[in-house]
């Protein structure tokens, strides 16, 4: 038998949502025969699968040992190298991190290091985030970018954290702005790219079409030019919705694909500027919180801009 007590992090958790992430081990269908069968109880009683947990329920698990090993310490182990990205802000709440292209934020099939990993191991080492004391919660990542876009990524610390942020993503409560440069000189210099973009998941690559189908999600982005020499423009997007390769492929829909996209761009355009990614940065964000903040209502209003973006000037 093992015990688990709960902690603020764990607090108004699902019964069943807890064993999955406290014991990721144990199948989804044993999770809820276990409750039905009070080999999973709480405070010594039975439970059901959507019981609220409160902290200091004390959850008792007559499980096989074999559920239990330990899958999430190896993360916080690993040492912090100098990959590990520049930390734009950082409160006991989040982290805004500035990740560099070429690193995945989760894991995925390229392998290699990730971003949230360093983020576990830099929390580690300083003590924020114990995985052998936490029962189910592991800091995560509230937003994500391709692995070969740079820029601002946020992190949550607390379980409160993690769920206002998520909300206010949701609710579209943060603006999100993009610089980058794309071949040629847009007509107008600003303006909106509104269609529909319809994700080929075996290809791995997005299709933008300019009436609704099935599947097919609304995508709007706001652009404006910030400098040109005719030949490349840099250029400021900000996402209205927040599709896949959104920016990327809209851009090239309408004639002016990123330099060094090697998806949605031009392979001679590509080896002409030498960009090894996409020239895509997500620069600047702002928390415009319009419901309810909690412990995070200090964030309102502010915002965060990374200074230094090579693309900038690298051809101007």
């Amino acid at each position: 038998m093992r015990e688990f007590v709960i902690r603020e992090n764990d607090a108004d958790t699902r019964l069943d949502k807890f064993v999955a992430k406290a014991v990721p081990l144990l199948p989804t269908n044993l999770i809820q025969k276990y409750i039905r069968l009070k080999r999973i109880k709480v405070n010594s009683g039975r439970a059901k699968p959507d019981t609220r947990l409160c902290i200091g329920d004390k959850i008792e698990m007559y499980l096989n040992d074999e559920f239990f090993e330990k899958t999430r310490a190896s993360k916080a182990q690993n040492k912090l190298d100098a990959s590990f990205p520049n930390i734009i802000y950082e409160d006991k709440n989040i982290m805004l991190l500035n990740k560099p292209a070429g690193i995945s934020v989760h894991d995925d099939e390229a392998g290699g290091e990730t971003l949230i990993a360093q983020i576990l191991s830099y929390l580690a080492s300083r003590g924020e985030w114990n995985p052998d004391e936490e029962n189910a919660f592991i800091p995560a990542l509230c937003n994500r970018i391709d692995r070969n876009t740079s820029g601002i990524v946020i992190a949550a610390k607390n379980a409160e954290a993690l769920r206002i942020m998520n909300d206010k993503i949701k609710k579209r409560e943060l603006s999100k702005y993009y610089l980058c440069l794309v071949i040629g000189k847009p007509k107008p210099p600003c303006g909106t790219l509104k269609g529909y973009i319809f994700k080929d998941a075996k290809e791995n690559r997005v299709y933008v079409r300019p009436t609704s189908c099935p599947g097919a999600k609304t995508a709007i982005t706001k652009y404006s030019t910030i400098k040109t020499n005719g030949e490349i423009s840099l250029i400021e997007c900000e996402l209205i919705t927040g599709r896949t390769h959104q920016i990327r492929a809209q851009m090239a829909n309408a004639g002016h694909p990123l330099v060094g996209d090697g998806k949605y761009g031009r392979n001679a355009d590509n080896k002409k500027y030498g960009m090894k990614y996409q020239a895509l940065c997500s620069y600047k964000l702002v928390f415009d919180f319009t419901t309810p903040s909690g412990c995070l209502e200090y964030l309102n209003k502010k915002v965060f801009t990374i200074k230094d973006i090579p693309l900038k000037n690298k051809y101007f």
